[in-house]
């Protein structure tokens, strides 16, 4: 199929699917989902029972059974999609985001092409899924590029991207991560790009780690641009991170969640636990239980 006629057929299909794309309206009680991410040797079954019997009311998909490419994994291919939006659906499910590997920074063409090639099959697959959002990385101000150069490669490429996702009801949102994490080039970052279909996902932590900026403040000026966001805890010791169970680090994560929800935020508050990267810490029959019990603890 022509790469024109897919889009016409991905557009007019997710019309036909009944099955609209979230509302985000004014939570009266915080909107929970938590990352596959932590829990790579699960099935999708066992990711879905664990959500159910737990509260959650969202899920987001950084890979399944170790698998990152999600486009390749079976349960989302043209003959298993169907039943993959019902399985989630039935048991009231949402996939609110999920997480490509894509970076924005590489200049050089043929990287950048790789980059954006895979963020454009995971916006489709999104649209499929009635998922909202896709996350990208920006991700690294690499050495041997001129900084300027590379901030502007990041929004260039979050502008194609922008117009890719049109009239597909997919955002792309760039994570708070690797190098560029400060809040003044994330703002200036957003306000470069200016579209309506990107926007943030804020991992206060991966910038309060480095920064040491104040969450308060930096939700300030990133507010307009905040729609998902990754929450974790951890203890900080000489500049290492030692993932911790919420609560039991010494990361501001009581300022965060406070100033989400002081401010207005009504999207989900995304568990990120990073056992994929991480296999030492705790196993995720502890840590995403633990979480959804004592989420309310911090959200005050």
């Amino acid at each position: 199929m022509e790469n024109t006629s897919r889009r016409h057929f991905l557009k007019t299909s997710s019309l036909l699917l009944g099955m609209p794309v979230i509302p985000m309206m004014a939570p009266k009680k915080p909107l929970l989902s938590f990352s596959t991410l932590g829990c790579p040797a699960w099935s999708f079954d066992k990711i879905i029972q664990c959500a159910v019997e737990h509260g959650y009311q969202g899920l987001e998909i950084r890979g399944i059974l170790g698998e990152l490419n999600l486009p390749n994994i079976s349960m989302f291919s043209p003959a298993h999609i169907a039943s993959t939006r019902r399985q989630v659906a039935d048991v009231g499910l949402q996939i609110i985001n999920l997480g490509s590997s894509a970076n924005m920074h590489f200049i050089e063409a043929t990287k950048r092409k790789s980059n954006l090639d895979e963020a454009k099959k995971f916006i489709e697959l999104a649209q499929m899924l009635n998922c909202p959002f896709v996350r990208v990385f920006p991700n690294d101000l690499p050495k041997d590029q001129n900084e300027a150069k590379t901030v502007d490669i990041i929004i260039q490429s979050l502008q194609e991207l922008g117009e890719f996702a049109k009239g597909t009801g997919v955002k792309v949102l760039l994570e708070s991560h690797g190098k560029v994490i400060q809040s003044d080039m994330l703002l200036h970052i957003m306000q470069s790009v200016n579209h309506s279909q990107v926007g943030l996902v804020w991992d206060y932590f991966n910038m309060w780690s480095v920064t040491k900026e104040d969450p308060g403040l930096v939700y300030t000026r990133l507010k307009k641009y905040i729609l998902h966001t990754h929450i974790k805890d951890a203890n900080m010791q000489a500049n290492e991170e030692e993932y911790t169970l919420i609560g039991q680090g010494n990361a501001p994560l009581h300022d965060a969640l406070h100033a989400l929800k002081k401010g207005g935020y009504e999207g989900y508050y995304s568990f990120e636990w990073e056992k994929l990267w991480h296999p030492e810490i705790p196993d995720p029959s502890i840590a995403i239980p633990h979480f959804a019990k004592n989420f309310r603890k911090y959200w005050v």
